[in-house]
Protein backbone atom coordinates (compact mmCIF):
# COMPACT_ATOMS: atom_id res chain seq x y z
CA UNK A 1 0.00 0.00 0.00
CA UNK A 2 1.39 3.43 -0.44
CA UNK A 3 0.98 6.54 1.07
CA UNK A 4 -0.70 8.42 -1.39
CA UNK A 5 -3.84 6.38 -0.99
CA UNK A 6 -5.01 4.98 1.84
CA UNK A 7 -7.06 2.39 2.69
CA UNK A 8 -10.59 2.14 1.66
CA UNK A 9 -11.60 1.11 5.44
CA UNK A 10 -10.10 3.87 6.97
CA UNK A 11 -10.32 6.51 5.10
CA UNK A 12 -12.54 7.30 2.44
CA UNK A 13 -16.20 7.89 2.35
CA UNK A 14 -17.41 5.23 0.00
CA UNK A 15 -21.15 6.14 0.18
CA UNK A 16 -19.97 10.18 -1.06
CA UNK A 17 -17.85 8.30 -3.80
CA UNK A 18 -20.10 5.92 -5.11
CA UNK A 19 -22.91 8.78 -5.57
CA UNK A 20 -20.75 10.62 -7.24
CA UNK A 21 -20.00 8.06 -9.51
CA UNK A 22 -23.02 6.65 -10.13
CA UNK A 23 -24.10 9.76 -11.63
CA UNK A 24 -20.96 10.57 -13.63
CA UNK A 25 -21.46 6.47 -14.99
CA UNK A 26 -25.01 7.76 -16.76
CA UNK A 27 -23.38 9.32 -19.01
CA UNK A 28 -22.34 5.84 -20.15
CA UNK A 29 -25.42 4.54 -19.81
CA UNK A 30 -26.47 7.13 -22.76
CA UNK A 31 -24.11 6.25 -24.48
CA UNK A 32 -24.72 2.60 -24.72
CA UNK A 33 -28.68 3.30 -25.08
CA UNK A 34 -28.18 6.27 -27.97
CA UNK A 35 -25.47 4.29 -30.11
CA UNK A 36 -27.62 0.90 -30.09
CA UNK A 37 -31.33 2.29 -30.52
CA UNK A 38 -30.64 2.30 -33.82
CA UNK A 39 -30.76 -1.36 -34.26
CA UNK A 40 -34.52 -1.80 -33.09
CA UNK A 41 -35.16 1.28 -35.67
CA UNK A 42 -32.83 0.57 -38.27
CA UNK A 43 -35.25 -1.43 -41.04
CA UNK A 44 -38.25 1.47 -40.79
CA UNK A 45 -36.29 4.20 -41.41
CA UNK A 46 -34.59 2.30 -44.34
CA UNK A 47 -38.15 2.13 -45.54
CA UNK A 48 -39.19 5.50 -44.51
CA UNK A 49 -35.88 7.21 -45.54
CA UNK A 50 -32.80 5.83 -47.20
CA UNK A 51 -34.67 3.28 -49.30
CA UNK A 52 -34.22 4.78 -53.05
CA UNK A 53 -30.92 5.94 -51.90
CA UNK A 54 -29.03 2.70 -52.16
CA UNK A 55 -26.96 0.60 -48.95
CA UNK A 56 -24.00 2.92 -48.90
CA UNK A 57 -26.86 5.78 -47.83
CA UNK A 58 -28.59 3.79 -45.61
CA UNK A 59 -24.83 2.55 -43.92
CA UNK A 60 -23.89 5.80 -43.68
CA UNK A 61 -27.56 6.84 -42.13
CA UNK A 62 -27.02 3.74 -39.52
CA UNK A 63 -23.71 4.90 -38.83
CA UNK A 64 -23.90 8.85 -38.87
CA UNK A 65 -23.86 8.99 -34.51
CA UNK A 66 -20.42 7.70 -34.99
CA UNK A 67 -19.41 11.10 -37.24
CA UNK A 68 -20.51 12.56 -34.20
CA UNK A 69 -18.85 10.78 -31.56
CA UNK A 70 -15.66 11.29 -33.47
CA UNK A 71 -15.94 15.48 -33.39
CA UNK A 72 -17.58 14.99 -29.69
CA UNK A 73 -14.66 13.44 -28.79
CA UNK A 74 -12.56 15.98 -30.77
CA UNK A 75 -14.24 18.88 -28.97
CA UNK A 76 -13.97 17.33 -25.13
CA UNK A 77 -10.42 18.84 -24.53
CA UNK A 78 -11.32 22.04 -25.15
CA UNK A 79 -14.69 21.54 -23.71
CA UNK A 80 -13.23 19.91 -20.17
CA UNK A 81 -10.49 22.73 -19.79
CA UNK A 82 -12.09 25.72 -20.25
CA UNK A 83 -15.98 24.43 -18.56
CA UNK A 84 -14.58 22.03 -16.31
CA UNK A 85 -15.83 18.25 -16.51
CA UNK A 86 -19.13 18.58 -15.16
CA UNK A 87 -20.43 21.42 -16.97
CA UNK A 88 -18.89 19.48 -20.29
CA UNK A 89 -21.36 16.44 -18.80
CA UNK A 90 -24.35 18.78 -18.70
CA UNK A 91 -24.04 19.86 -22.04
CA UNK A 92 -23.51 16.47 -23.37
CA UNK A 93 -27.03 15.55 -21.44
CA UNK A 94 -28.95 18.68 -23.12
CA UNK A 95 -26.90 17.39 -27.01
CA UNK A 96 -28.87 13.67 -25.58
CA UNK A 97 -32.30 15.55 -24.66
CA UNK A 98 -32.36 17.34 -28.07
CA UNK A 99 -31.03 14.67 -30.25
CA UNK A 100 -33.70 12.12 -29.24
CA UNK A 101 -36.60 14.05 -29.37
CA UNK A 102 -35.84 15.35 -32.63
CA UNK A 103 -34.84 12.01 -34.05
CA UNK A 104 -38.05 10.69 -33.63
CA UNK A 105 -39.74 13.59 -35.24
CA UNK A 106 -37.08 14.69 -37.72
CA UNK A 107 -40.01 16.37 -39.51
CA UNK A 108 -40.04 19.39 -37.27
CA UNK A 109 -40.66 22.97 -38.06
CA UNK A 110 -39.42 21.93 -41.57
CA UNK A 111 -41.41 19.20 -43.11
CA UNK A 112 -44.52 17.00 -43.53
CA UNK A 113 -44.66 14.34 -41.92
CA UNK A 114 -44.82 10.86 -43.83
CA UNK A 115 -43.37 12.62 -46.91
CA UNK A 116 -39.76 11.61 -47.45
CA UNK A 117 -36.95 13.77 -49.10
CA UNK A 118 -33.52 14.19 -49.19
CA UNK A 119 -33.71 17.54 -46.97
CA UNK A 120 -35.53 15.05 -44.38
CA UNK A 121 -32.51 12.65 -44.42
CA UNK A 122 -30.07 15.02 -44.29
CA UNK A 123 -32.11 16.61 -40.88
CA UNK A 124 -32.44 13.11 -39.66
CA UNK A 125 -28.40 12.38 -39.80
CA UNK A 126 -27.82 16.31 -38.51
CA UNK A 127 -29.82 15.08 -35.47
CA UNK A 128 -28.24 11.89 -35.30
CA UNK A 129 -24.96 13.72 -35.43
CA UNK A 130 -25.89 16.02 -32.65
CA UNK A 131 -26.39 13.14 -30.27
CA UNK A 132 -22.76 11.69 -31.43
CA UNK A 133 -21.33 14.73 -30.31
CA UNK A 134 -22.86 14.15 -27.04
CA UNK A 135 -21.81 10.51 -26.77
CA UNK A 136 -18.03 11.60 -27.60
CA UNK A 137 -18.29 14.14 -24.81
CA UNK A 138 -19.97 11.94 -22.44
CA UNK A 139 -17.33 8.59 -23.62
CA UNK A 140 -13.93 11.05 -23.30
CA UNK A 141 -15.40 13.09 -19.78
CA UNK A 142 -17.63 10.57 -17.76
CA UNK A 143 -14.34 8.37 -17.11
CA UNK A 144 -12.35 11.35 -16.42
CA UNK A 145 -14.32 12.85 -14.23
CA UNK A 146 -14.63 8.92 -11.98
CA UNK A 147 -10.79 9.02 -12.33
CA UNK A 148 -9.90 12.33 -11.10
CA UNK A 149 -12.32 11.85 -7.76
CA UNK A 150 -11.71 8.50 -6.63
CA UNK A 151 -9.31 7.25 -4.21
CA UNK A 152 -6.54 5.43 -6.11
CA UNK A 153 -7.89 2.02 -4.22
CA UNK A 154 -10.94 1.81 -6.13
CA UNK A 155 -10.41 3.85 -9.27
CA UNK A 156 -10.02 0.76 -11.32
CA UNK A 157 -13.80 -0.48 -10.03
CA UNK A 158 -15.35 2.92 -10.77
CA UNK A 159 -14.44 3.59 -13.81
CA UNK A 160 -15.27 -0.19 -15.19
CA UNK A 161 -18.35 0.80 -13.90
CA UNK A 162 -18.42 3.21 -16.52
CA UNK A 163 -18.34 0.32 -19.15
CA UNK A 164 -20.84 -1.81 -17.39
CA UNK A 165 -23.35 1.16 -17.95
CA UNK A 166 -22.80 1.37 -21.32
CA UNK A 167 -23.29 -2.74 -22.53
CA UNK A 168 -26.22 -2.36 -19.51
CA UNK A 169 -27.47 0.78 -21.56
CA UNK A 170 -27.68 -1.45 -24.78
CA UNK A 171 -29.16 -4.12 -22.95
CA UNK A 172 -31.83 -1.57 -21.90
CA UNK A 173 -32.50 -0.55 -25.14
CA UNK A 174 -33.19 -3.73 -26.49
CA UNK A 175 -35.55 -4.54 -24.17
CA UNK A 176 -37.21 -0.91 -24.49
CA UNK A 177 -37.04 -1.70 -28.77
CA UNK A 178 -38.88 -5.20 -28.06
CA UNK A 179 -41.14 -3.56 -25.48
CA UNK A 180 -42.98 -0.90 -28.62
CA UNK A 181 -42.70 -3.17 -31.12
CA UNK A 182 -44.17 -6.48 -28.94
CA UNK A 183 -47.84 -7.15 -30.38
CA UNK A 184 -47.37 -4.64 -32.91
CA UNK A 185 -48.08 -4.63 -36.69
CA UNK A 186 -45.19 -3.70 -38.64
CA UNK A 187 -47.18 -1.00 -40.36
CA UNK A 188 -46.73 0.65 -37.03
CA UNK A 189 -43.61 -0.01 -36.27
CA UNK A 190 -42.65 1.83 -39.74
CA UNK A 191 -45.14 4.91 -39.27
CA UNK A 192 -44.83 5.59 -35.25
CA UNK A 193 -42.93 2.64 -33.58
CA UNK A 194 -38.87 3.94 -34.22
CA UNK A 195 -40.06 7.02 -33.53
CA UNK A 196 -40.85 6.03 -29.87
CA UNK A 197 -37.48 3.76 -30.27
CA UNK A 198 -35.59 7.43 -30.55
CA UNK A 199 -37.29 9.14 -28.09
CA UNK A 200 -37.14 7.35 -25.20
CA UNK A 201 -33.54 8.44 -24.58
CA UNK A 202 -34.68 11.53 -23.65
CA UNK A 203 -35.42 10.55 -20.27
CA UNK A 204 -32.65 9.17 -19.15
CA UNK A 205 -31.30 12.35 -20.42
CA UNK A 206 -33.06 14.51 -18.59
CA UNK A 207 -32.54 13.08 -15.28
CA UNK A 208 -28.87 12.73 -16.12
CA UNK A 209 -29.35 16.41 -16.58
CA UNK A 210 -30.53 17.20 -13.09
CA UNK A 211 -28.49 14.83 -11.73
CA UNK A 212 -25.27 16.69 -12.33
CA UNK A 213 -26.33 19.81 -10.42
CA UNK A 214 -25.83 17.69 -7.17
CA UNK A 215 -22.25 16.39 -8.05
CA UNK A 216 -18.94 18.83 -7.38
CA UNK A 217 -16.80 19.48 -9.45
CA UNK A 218 -13.03 17.59 -9.91
CA UNK A 219 -10.34 18.11 -7.48
CA UNK A 220 -7.99 17.72 -10.04
CA UNK A 221 -10.14 20.69 -12.51
CA UNK A 222 -10.12 22.94 -9.65
CA UNK A 223 -6.83 23.19 -8.91
CA UNK A 224 -5.74 23.38 -12.42
CA UNK A 225 -8.31 26.75 -12.28
CA UNK A 226 -6.56 28.04 -9.40
CA UNK A 227 -9.76 26.99 -6.83
CA UNK A 228 -7.58 25.70 -4.31
CA UNK A 229 -10.00 25.97 -1.33
CA UNK A 230 -12.82 24.16 -3.39
CA UNK A 231 -10.56 21.72 -3.60
CA UNK A 232 -10.07 20.99 -1.04
CA UNK A 233 -13.80 21.15 0.35
CA UNK A 234 -14.69 18.20 -2.33
CA UNK A 235 -11.75 16.49 -0.86
CA UNK A 236 -12.73 16.38 2.59
CA UNK A 237 -16.30 15.09 1.50
CA UNK A 238 -14.20 12.10 -0.11
CA UNK A 239 -11.71 11.26 2.66
CA UNK A 240 -12.61 11.50 6.13
CA UNK A 241 -9.45 12.69 7.15
CA UNK A 242 -8.53 16.20 6.82
CA UNK A 243 -4.81 15.02 6.88
CA UNK A 244 -5.36 12.76 4.23
CA UNK A 245 -7.47 15.39 2.00
CA UNK A 246 -4.38 18.04 2.24
CA UNK A 247 -2.10 15.10 1.74
CA UNK A 248 -3.74 14.25 -1.85
CA UNK A 249 -4.51 18.48 -2.52
CA UNK A 250 -0.46 18.54 -1.75
CA UNK A 251 0.41 15.95 -4.18
CA UNK A 252 -2.00 17.36 -6.66
CA UNK A 253 -0.55 20.73 -6.30
CA UNK A 254 3.35 19.33 -6.56
CA UNK A 255 2.45 17.81 -10.44
CA UNK A 256 1.06 21.33 -11.63
CA UNK A 257 3.02 23.81 -13.01
CA UNK A 258 3.75 27.19 -11.71
CA UNK A 259 2.64 28.93 -15.06
CA UNK A 260 -1.14 29.29 -15.03
CA UNK A 261 -1.79 27.25 -17.64
CA UNK A 262 -4.84 24.48 -17.14
CA UNK A 263 -3.04 22.77 -20.07
CA UNK A 264 0.41 21.67 -20.70
CA UNK A 265 1.77 20.92 -24.59
CA UNK A 266 0.24 17.27 -26.00
CA UNK A 267 3.82 15.67 -26.01
CA UNK A 268 5.38 17.53 -22.92
CA UNK A 269 5.71 14.01 -21.48
CA UNK A 270 7.21 12.57 -24.55
CA UNK A 271 5.61 11.14 -27.04
CA UNK A 272 5.35 7.63 -25.82
CA UNK A 273 2.61 8.08 -23.40
CA UNK A 274 0.19 9.64 -26.28
CA UNK A 275 1.10 6.56 -28.62
CA UNK A 276 0.43 3.58 -25.97
CA UNK A 277 -3.01 5.91 -25.16
CA UNK A 278 -4.26 6.02 -28.96
CA UNK A 279 -2.88 2.24 -29.81
CA UNK A 280 -4.69 1.28 -27.09
CA UNK A 281 -7.57 2.80 -28.56
CA UNK A 282 -6.90 1.55 -31.81
CA UNK A 283 -6.64 -2.35 -30.78
CA UNK A 284 -9.65 -2.07 -28.73
CA UNK A 285 -11.73 -1.88 -32.12
CA UNK A 286 -9.36 -3.37 -34.35
CA UNK A 287 -10.18 -6.68 -32.63
CA UNK A 288 -13.63 -6.40 -34.26
CA UNK A 289 -15.72 -6.59 -31.40
CA UNK A 290 -18.02 -3.41 -32.16
CA UNK A 291 -18.73 -5.79 -35.71
CA UNK A 292 -20.01 -8.51 -33.08
CA UNK A 293 -22.33 -6.00 -30.93
CA UNK A 294 -23.62 -4.14 -34.25
CA UNK A 295 -24.03 -7.63 -36.44
CA UNK A 296 -24.87 -10.08 -33.81
CA UNK A 297 -27.77 -11.21 -35.33
CA UNK A 298 -26.77 -10.89 -38.42
CA UNK A 299 -23.46 -13.05 -37.71
CA UNK A 300 -25.95 -15.85 -36.53
CA UNK A 301 -27.93 -16.05 -39.86
CA UNK A 302 -24.97 -16.32 -41.68
CA UNK A 303 -23.21 -18.70 -39.53
CA UNK A 304 -26.68 -20.92 -40.07
CA UNK A 305 -29.34 -19.80 -37.12
CA UNK A 306 -32.42 -19.47 -38.41
CA UNK A 307 -33.64 -15.88 -37.98
CA UNK A 308 -35.56 -16.42 -34.41
CA UNK A 309 -32.48 -18.62 -33.22
CA UNK A 310 -30.16 -15.93 -34.23
CA UNK A 311 -32.34 -12.94 -31.73
CA UNK A 312 -31.99 -15.60 -28.86
CA UNK A 313 -28.50 -15.65 -29.48
CA UNK A 314 -27.85 -12.56 -29.61
CA UNK A 315 -30.22 -12.04 -25.92
CA UNK A 316 -27.33 -14.94 -24.69
CA UNK A 317 -24.68 -12.85 -25.79
CA UNK A 318 -26.09 -9.84 -23.86
CA UNK A 319 -26.12 -11.31 -20.96
CA UNK A 320 -22.98 -12.79 -21.20
CA UNK A 321 -21.78 -9.31 -21.94
CA UNK A 322 -22.91 -8.07 -18.61
CA UNK A 323 -21.91 -10.72 -16.27
CA UNK A 324 -18.39 -10.80 -17.60
CA UNK A 325 -18.06 -7.31 -17.12
CA UNK A 326 -18.72 -7.73 -13.74
CA UNK A 327 -16.60 -10.14 -13.08
CA UNK A 328 -13.97 -7.22 -14.36
CA UNK A 329 -15.17 -4.67 -12.26
CA UNK A 330 -15.03 -7.03 -8.88
CA UNK A 331 -10.89 -7.96 -10.18
CA UNK A 332 -9.52 -4.76 -12.09
CA UNK A 333 -8.28 -3.46 -8.78
CA UNK A 334 -7.62 -6.81 -7.43
CA UNK A 335 -5.75 -8.57 -10.27
CA UNK A 336 -4.24 -5.13 -11.61
CA UNK A 337 -4.87 -3.95 -15.55
CA UNK A 338 -1.94 -5.95 -17.43
CA UNK A 339 -3.36 -9.19 -16.53
CA UNK A 340 -6.49 -9.14 -16.76
CA UNK A 341 -5.37 -7.08 -20.57
CA UNK A 342 -3.61 -10.54 -21.39
CA UNK A 343 -5.71 -13.15 -20.21
CA UNK A 344 -8.21 -11.27 -22.40
CA UNK A 345 -6.60 -11.00 -25.60
CA UNK A 346 -5.13 -14.77 -25.23
CA UNK A 347 -9.25 -15.75 -24.81
CA UNK A 348 -10.45 -13.62 -27.99
CA UNK A 349 -7.58 -14.64 -30.39
CA UNK A 350 -9.11 -18.70 -29.49
CA UNK A 351 -12.21 -17.50 -30.13
CA UNK A 352 -11.61 -15.91 -33.46
CA UNK A 353 -9.43 -18.10 -34.66
CA UNK A 354 -11.69 -20.19 -34.13
CA UNK A 355 -14.69 -18.43 -35.82
CA UNK A 356 -12.31 -18.06 -38.60
CA UNK A 357 -11.36 -22.12 -38.67
CA UNK A 358 -15.58 -22.63 -39.06
CA UNK A 359 -15.64 -20.63 -41.75
CA UNK A 360 -12.85 -21.70 -43.69
CA UNK A 361 -14.63 -25.27 -42.94
CA UNK A 362 -18.28 -24.44 -43.64
CA UNK A 363 -19.46 -26.12 -39.94
CA UNK A 364 -21.38 -24.55 -38.12
CA UNK A 365 -23.59 -24.68 -35.32
CA UNK A 366 -23.42 -24.34 -31.24
CA UNK A 367 -19.87 -24.37 -31.85
CA UNK A 368 -20.32 -21.28 -33.75
CA UNK A 369 -21.88 -19.51 -30.52
CA UNK A 370 -19.40 -20.98 -28.01
CA UNK A 371 -16.71 -19.67 -29.68
CA UNK A 372 -18.44 -16.10 -30.11
CA UNK A 373 -18.74 -16.30 -26.54
CA UNK A 374 -15.30 -17.08 -25.89
CA UNK A 375 -14.49 -13.86 -27.39
CA UNK A 376 -17.01 -11.60 -26.32
CA UNK A 377 -16.46 -12.81 -22.67
CA UNK A 378 -12.57 -12.32 -23.03
CA UNK A 379 -13.64 -8.73 -24.64
CA UNK A 380 -15.62 -7.87 -21.57
CA UNK A 381 -13.51 -9.22 -18.64
CA UNK A 382 -10.75 -7.20 -20.00
CA UNK A 383 -10.46 -4.49 -23.04
CA UNK A 384 -13.68 -3.36 -22.85
CA UNK A 385 -13.59 -1.68 -19.51
CA UNK A 386 -10.27 -1.75 -18.99
CA UNK A 387 -9.07 0.16 -21.58
CA UNK A 388 -11.54 3.18 -20.61
CA UNK A 389 -9.82 3.16 -16.73
CA UNK A 390 -6.18 2.70 -18.58
CA UNK A 391 -6.76 5.79 -20.85
CA UNK A 392 -8.25 7.56 -17.62
CA UNK A 393 -5.22 6.83 -15.91
CA UNK A 394 -2.30 6.99 -18.03
CA UNK A 395 -1.97 10.53 -19.04
CA UNK A 396 -0.60 13.58 -16.86
CA UNK A 397 -2.75 15.58 -15.08
CA UNK A 398 -1.79 18.59 -17.55
CA UNK A 399 -2.04 16.66 -20.73
CA UNK A 400 -5.20 14.58 -19.55
CA UNK A 401 -8.08 16.39 -21.53
CA UNK A 402 -6.03 16.94 -24.84
CA UNK A 403 -4.11 13.06 -24.70
CA UNK A 404 -8.12 11.67 -23.82
CA UNK A 405 -9.41 13.61 -26.76
CA UNK A 406 -7.00 12.48 -29.08
CA UNK A 407 -7.41 8.68 -27.58
CA UNK A 408 -11.15 8.59 -27.67
CA UNK A 409 -11.46 10.28 -31.46
CA UNK A 410 -9.27 7.86 -32.67
CA UNK A 411 -11.15 4.93 -31.17
CA UNK A 412 -14.33 6.19 -32.48
CA UNK A 413 -12.39 6.67 -36.42
CA UNK A 414 -11.44 3.10 -35.36
CA UNK A 415 -14.80 2.03 -34.73
CA UNK A 416 -16.52 3.29 -37.72
CA UNK A 417 -13.97 1.99 -40.15
CA UNK A 418 -14.22 -1.72 -38.49
CA UNK A 419 -17.86 -1.19 -38.62
CA UNK A 420 -18.48 -0.18 -42.27
CA UNK A 421 -15.66 -2.20 -43.52
CA UNK A 422 -17.24 -5.30 -42.48
CA UNK A 423 -19.87 -6.09 -44.83
CA UNK A 424 -17.66 -5.61 -47.56
CA UNK A 425 -14.38 -8.02 -45.53
CA UNK A 426 -17.26 -11.17 -45.59
CA UNK A 427 -18.03 -10.67 -48.95
CA UNK A 428 -14.20 -11.89 -49.86
CA UNK A 429 -14.06 -13.78 -46.98
CA UNK A 430 -15.12 -15.08 -43.82
CA UNK A 431 -12.05 -16.78 -42.79
CA UNK A 432 -9.85 -13.95 -43.98
CA UNK A 433 -12.13 -11.62 -41.95
CA UNK A 434 -12.47 -13.37 -38.94
CA UNK A 435 -8.66 -14.55 -39.03
CA UNK A 436 -8.00 -10.49 -39.33
CA UNK A 437 -9.80 -10.03 -36.26
CA UNK A 438 -7.53 -12.88 -34.52
CA UNK A 439 -4.78 -11.82 -35.28
CA UNK A 440 -5.46 -8.33 -34.11
CA UNK A 441 -6.25 -9.71 -31.04
CA UNK A 442 -2.81 -11.92 -30.68
CA UNK A 443 -1.05 -8.69 -31.54
CA UNK A 444 -2.79 -6.48 -28.61
CA UNK A 445 -1.46 -9.11 -26.13
CA UNK A 446 2.13 -8.60 -27.33
CA UNK A 447 1.34 -4.82 -27.12
CA UNK A 448 0.20 -4.76 -23.99
CA UNK A 449 3.26 -7.19 -22.37
CA UNK A 450 5.72 -4.79 -23.52
CA UNK A 451 4.51 -1.40 -23.61
CA UNK A 452 1.97 -0.93 -21.17
CA UNK A 453 2.49 -0.23 -17.61
CA UNK A 454 0.91 -1.44 -14.51
CA UNK A 455 -1.39 1.20 -12.75
CA UNK A 456 -2.99 -0.22 -9.73
CA UNK A 457 -3.27 1.53 -6.48
CA UNK A 458 -0.95 4.50 -7.87
CA UNK A 459 -2.22 7.47 -7.66
CA UNK A 460 -2.60 10.07 -10.62
CA UNK A 461 0.23 11.68 -9.59
CA UNK A 462 2.67 8.82 -9.01
CA UNK A 463 1.84 7.35 -12.34
CA UNK A 464 2.88 10.82 -14.22
CA UNK A 465 6.10 10.01 -12.76
CA UNK A 466 6.54 6.53 -15.00
CA UNK A 467 6.58 9.10 -17.63
CA UNK A 468 8.54 11.63 -16.51
CA UNK A 469 11.16 8.81 -15.81
CA UNK A 470 10.68 7.83 -19.81
CA UNK A 471 10.83 10.86 -20.87
CA UNK A 472 14.25 12.07 -18.96
CA UNK A 473 15.55 8.54 -19.40
CA UNK A 474 14.87 9.13 -23.47
CA UNK A 475 16.30 12.67 -23.58
CA UNK A 476 19.55 11.39 -21.54
CA UNK A 477 19.97 8.70 -24.04
CA UNK A 478 19.48 11.12 -26.80
CA UNK A 479 22.02 13.59 -25.73
CA UNK A 480 24.30 10.86 -25.16
CA UNK A 481 24.25 9.90 -28.60
CA UNK A 482 24.27 13.29 -29.73
CA UNK A 483 27.55 14.13 -28.02
CA UNK A 484 29.05 10.95 -28.96
CA UNK A 485 27.92 11.14 -32.60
Amino acid sequence: MNQGDGDMSNYDNKKFIFKIALIATLGGLLFGYDTAVISGAEQSLQKYLTQQYGSFIHGMTVSSALIGCIIGGLLSSSFSSYLGRKKSLQVAAILFIISSLLSGYPEFLFFDSGNSSVGLLIMFNLYRILGGIGVGLASAISPMYISEISPSAIRGTLVSWNQFAIIFGMLVVYFVNFGITHGETQQWIDAVGWRYMFMTAAIPSVIFFLLLFFVPETPRYLTLVNKQQEALTVLNKIYSSKQHAQNVLNQILSTKSNTKDVKAPLFSFGKTVVIVGILLSVFQQFIGINVALYYAPRIFENLGAGSNASMIQTVVMGLVNVIFTLIAIIYVDKFGRKPLLIIGSTGMTIGMLGMSILAANGAFGVITLVFMVIYTASFMMSWGPIIWVLLSEIFPNRIRSSAMAIAVAVQWLANFTITSTYPSMMDISGTMTYGFYGLMSLLSCLFVWKFVPETKGKTLEELENVWRKDNTLSEQQYNHTSSTH
